[in-house]
């Protein structure tokens, strides 16, 4: 049993819910699960801009390896690790596998920030950020004969006591290759200066002493300066770097720029720093790489959306920009000039599991990789025990949406509970789960679990369980056994506050869980993700 979150066709206006019931239409005709922004007919405008990674992918790179452009993104807590995408104009990005599609690097356990693309002699490079297991923060390098991979990890270059990120390769005017990267100073109120170090010619190693290029000195940049991306143009290199406050609610984060006629110095600001910053639409935009594409400049950088924010987390954009007669790079109104995409419906996500594997817009948590398959049209997840249990998850593009699922009710094992939740991270959720003739809704807020209700539900082959956000801050979950009539959770209010719910660096996801021994197997049926604005 499929059904979709609307009547017409796909893609079509998400119909206000004003009771606790509500008629569903089947489901159309399967449509593609979309994984990035619509195509684009027209030409480039002289103000040529767009999301091109819409939700959560924080601290996007870039790279040209022979006529294709390939980017990837921060993964933090979800697996798998490290997206790749390909794309020919910059706009249109298929995502086409993961660095890190299983098992995590043995060194490393979470943190999995900012990696860097680096094409050279025929092979592919990833100098990335990670966690070392009861450790500091590392930068680190993978390596691929292919940009899609398989990726063979080689383990820390660097990894300073108060934590090394944020690593990018350049050669320098000698024809050396250096790995630049920020010490993370901030995380323990220190200053963070930008380094500078040789990579030997494996580009598998440090070697050398480390020179320090600068530090945050100006007000702007307040507590740190990081993401560092690095451009030869002209007489000189440009390092394009973020400055204060990355994340969350209170973000403050801007963009700035710095020259050198040699890589390890003497740096110049530019004087009309930061050259990017905040405007009516986007919010704390930094942390990218340049590109170049048909003789034009663009950065690809995150930025919040002001009306999604925290809770879908910073996305990928791309801002063009030219260079002055000084020889800076200036962005037209120092801000951000891509539009929000006008119909937030070309993002709707439609799953019934037809495929003959999952698709890779599914994660889970970091250190957590499911037992899941795809099989006959369901989705079989196989149970975890400990805590929400087995997930796997989407990400979210709006604030306001639906996300729906139906399960096999009368499958489900004694002790075995099945159900859809909205994820911020393992200590932030609010979850139904349904199993042993019940259903339970769940509120786990730093760490506590709380059961806000429970109701019995009577045997039925299949179960449809919904969950409406409104915001991003008012949750309400409902139930169906027929799949017509909605049956909305008892609360003491209409919808439950969730504003606690993101973390500090990601936007919220909706998952499916399985709870229960690892004997026990759920099967979903179906999965859709409804936006509106």
């Amino acid at each position: 049993m499929s059904f979709d979150l609307e009547s017409g066709p796909s893609y079509a206006a998400v119909p206000p819910v004003d009771s606790s019931t509500e008629h569903v239409a089947p489901a159309p005709p399967v449509e593609a699960v979309p994984t990035v922004a619509p195509p684009v007919e027209a030409a480039p405008s002289p103000n040529y801009a767009n999301i091109v990674l819409p939700g959560d992918f924080p601290d996007p790179t870039i790279a040209k390896i022979g006529n294709t452009y390939w980017a990837s993104a921060t993964s933090a807590e979800w697996g798998p690790v490290f997206p790749l995408f390909k794309s020919d104009n910059l706009v249109d990005w298929e995502l086409v596998t993961h660095v890190f599609p299983g098992p995590l690097p043995d060194w490393c356990d979470a943190n999995f920030w900012a990696p860097e693309i680096f094409y050279e002699g025929g092979k592919t490079f990833i100098y990335y950020t990670a966690r070392q297991k009861n450790g500091p923060l590392c930068v680190a390098v993978a390596s691929a004969d292919q940009p899609e991979g398989p990726y063979t990890d080689h383990g820390p270059l660097v990894g300073q006591p108060l934590g090394s990120i944020d690593g990018f390769p350049m050669r320098d005017e000698h024809g050396d290759l250096y790995l630049v990267w920020k010490e993370d100073g901030n995380s323990k109120g220190q200053p963070t200066p930008i380094w500078a170090q040789r990579i030997n010619e494996e580009r598998m190693a440090l070697v050398g002493e480390k020179v320090e290029l600068f530090r945050n000195t100006e007000k702007w940049e307040g507590c740190l300066v990081e993401g560092s991306a690095i451009v030869r143009h002209a007489d000189y290199f440009y390092m394009f770097y973020a400055g204060n406050g990355c994340c969350g609610k209170c973000c403050n984060y801007a963009t700035g720029v710095a020259r050198a006629q040699s890589l390890l110095g003497p740096w110049e600001k530019c004087p009309q720093n930061p050259i990017l910053d905040k405007n009516k639409t986007w919010k704390c935009p930094g942390h990218g790489t340049v590109a170049e594409y048909e003789g034009r400049w663009f950065l690809l950088h995150h930025a919040y959306y002001t009306d999604s924010h925290e809770f879908v987390g910073r996305q990928g954009i791309l801002s063009e920009f030219t260079w002055n007669a000084e020889g800076w790079p200036e962005f037209q109104g120092q801000s951000p000039q891509a539009a929000p995409l006008a119909d937030l419906r070309v993002l709707n996500v439609t799953d019934d599991f037809s495929g003959p594997q999952l698709a890779q817009t599914w994660q889970w948590p970091v250190g957590e990789q499911p037992e899941v398959g795809v099989s006959d049209g369901q989705l079989l997840l196989t149970a975890r025990p400990q805590g929400l249990g087995a997930m796997v998850a989407q990400r979210t593009f709006a604030a306001t949406y639906k996300a729906i699922t139906t399960l096999d009710f009368a499958s489900l094992a004694p002790g075995t509970f099945a159900g859809i939740g909205a994820i911020g991270d393992h200590a932030n959720s609010l979850t139904l789960l349904a199993g042993d003739n019940s259903l339970q809704l769940w509120h786990v807020k730093g760490g506590q679990q709380q059961c806000l209700t429970k109701v019995a539900v009577e045997s039925c082959k299949h179960l449809s369980l919904r969950l409406e956000v409104w915001g991003g801050q008012r949750y309400r979950f409902s139930f169906s056994p027929d799949g017509v009539t909605w049956v909305a959770m008892p609360t003491e209010s209409f919808a439950i506050n969730g504003t606690y719910l993101p973390p500090w660096d990601r936007g919220i996801r909706v998952a499916l869980l399985a709870q229960g021994p690892a004997s026990s197997t759920v099967a979903f049926n179906h999965f859709a993700l409804r936006n509106q604005r």
